[in-house]
């Protein structure tokens, strides 16, 4: 609503910052407002305002729109009820970017900082700084109204919301900093928008994928530390553990995807993690199938990190080597995976120095303390003749 009003984001969060400050100061004492939210609002826009009143170098038209609102405005709701959900669907405006919806997004509502989504998108912080900074910038140059999309507005800003639920749980499930692997806030956020989503377009095949690969991928977040915060990878994990529960609803998902016959990455990856859930222990597990499953996935949305991932299956189908042709031929220099599953590749050929100078690379590539310490563990136990 903020944004609406003054066309500017940067102006709405100032204020929405100056308002919460005053909320934390006033409200111990006097307690809550009977419509917070209303309160948030209203001092929000009357901080603005005075702001922009006394700011004689900024352009007066923000102050002049913003004076038209004097008397207040009803709080939208339209199709969507959550506040959460229905301020992302407003967030990811169609006449941004889809990156541009996302990164913004994130930003703005996700919980993460400007570095944590630099390296979801695989880029430098200061070129995700720049992205953002161009997105607030269109959004007020151009006027675009930020309003409550209705019903028939969220199937075309469903890709974008998908992919914002998705990197919320990403960071939370492999935080990309810290000292804790996972960040169970934002798991569970993730999840409950992805059952909010579920509840809101039934029809849709990737928010059940979405939700089925959120499921299944958390069904495993017990196993994945040891008591003392270490990372525990795929293959070592106490699958008697595991969270049966979800793994049969989000195999469920699964299922009730392929009746549709309309495959999309989100449901790919549900399926790739479904046979996870079938195998007792790592050696049973299907390789071929996922491989399948990979493949279809490269064919639908190529990217270099589906790849990357990709070749961790061909390893197990077709061997190390073959795998290792794949990697090199991968432009992911900044993710530490690629680092990480190279090291992998050359430590089972028997390449040890250069397996040794590959984990350094994935070591210097992750600010994640967890991943960190198993890196130098297996750089450390690595034989170089």
């Amino acid at each position: 609503m903020l944004v609406r009003i003054f066309g500017d984001i940067d102006v709405a969060e100032e204020a929405v910052q100056d308002a919460f400050a005053v909320a934390v100061d006033r409200w111990p004492s006097t307690g809550p407002p009977p419509s917070p939210a209303g309160w948030i609002i209203t001092t929000a826009r009357n901080r603005a305002i005075d702001r922009l009143r006394r700011e004689a170098s900024r352009d007066d038209r923000h102050a002049q729109a913003a004076l038209l609102h004097e008397r207040g405005e009803p709080l939208e709701e339209g199709a969507v009820r959550d506040d959460q959900l229905r301020l992302i669907f407003t967030c990811c405006h169609p006449s941004l970017a889809t990156g541009s919806q996302v990164a913004l997004t994130l930003r703005l509502l996700g919980g993460l900082t400007t570095a944590e989504i630099a390296r979801a998108f695989l880029v430098p912080e200061p070129t995700m700084a720049q992205r953002l900074v161009r997105a607030k910038a269109k959004i007020r140059d151009a006027g675009i109204p930020y309003r409550v999309p209705f019903e028939a507005d969220l199937p075309d800003r469903l890709n974008a919301v998908l992919a914002v639920v998705y990197l919320i749980f990403n960071e939370g499930y492999a935080a990309s900093s810290g000292e804790r692997l996972v960040r169970e806030d934002l798991c569970s956020e993730a999840i409950r928008l992805g059952r909010l989503l579920a509840v809101l377009m039934p029809d849709e095949p990737e928010v059940m994928g979405l939700l089925a690969l959120m499921l299944l991928t958390e069904s495993r977040r017990r196993t994945r530390t040891t008591a003392e915060g270490d990372l525990v990878l795929l293959a070592d994990q106490d699958r008697a553990r595991w969270d049966r529960d979800l793994i049969a609803e989000g195999q469920a998902l699964v299922r009730a995807c392929l009746r549709r016959n309309r495959p999309g990455p989100y449901q790919i990856q549900a399926a790739i993690n479904a046979v996870h859930g079938d195998a007792p222990s790592a050696d049973a597990t299907d390789w071929r199938q996922i491989l399948r499953l990979y493949d279809q996935l490269v064919a639908l949305e190529p990217s270099p990190v589906a790849a990357l991932n990709r070749s961790v299956a061909v390893a197990e189908v077709d061997g190390p080597a073959v795998a290792l042709e794949i990697v090199d031929g991968l432009d992911l220099d900044r993710y530490y995976l690629f680092h990480a599953i190279r090291a992998d590749l050359l430590s089972r050929l028997g390449r040890g120095p250069e397996a040794h100078k590959a984990y350094g690379r994935a070591i210097r590539a992750t600010t994640n303390e967890p991943e960190r310490t198993l890196l130098e563990r297996k750089r450390t136990a690595l034989r170089i003749p």
